[in-house]
């Protein structure tokens, strides 16, 4: 069964830091693409950030130059460092893995996902 368990989100200022981490089981994690997504109230979810078996990366322009995506397959685990954050950036954060075709384009596909962890920018 595949899990993927999100964590290190909480509540900062305007400007700082913070790591989130998605960690994997159930699945060949080093031949999956993974991507990370946010979803702020009222909004769509939407992809922040991807990275595929070989570390290519990919991220939305509201984040390109303020997010880095990493993975560590020995760990299973894939990291989003956000630094510069903003209140913008306030929403629950979600990772999934799969094909990049779907991560990138097609994620609304997926069937299951984690719970996600809350990110909170204040102002």
């Amino acid at each position: 069964q595949v899990q993927l368990v999100e964590s290190g989100g909480g509540l900062v200022q305007a400007g700082g830091s913070l790591r989130l981490s998605c960690a994997a089981s159930g699945m060949i994690f080093s031949i999956n693409a993974v991507g990370w997504y946010r979803q702020a109230p009222g909004k769509q979810r939407e992809l922040v950030a991807a990275i595929n078996s070989g570390g290519s990366t990919y991220y939305a322009n509201a984040v390109k130059g303020r997010f880095t995506i990493s993975r560590d397959n020995d760990k299973n685990t894939v990291y989003l460092q956000m630094n510069s954050l903003k209140p913008e950036d306030t929403a629950v954060y979600y990772c999934n893995a799969g094909p990049w075709v779907v991560v990138t384009t097609s994620f609304t596909s997926f069937g299951s996902w984690g719970k996600g962890t809350q990110v909170t920018v204040s102002s």
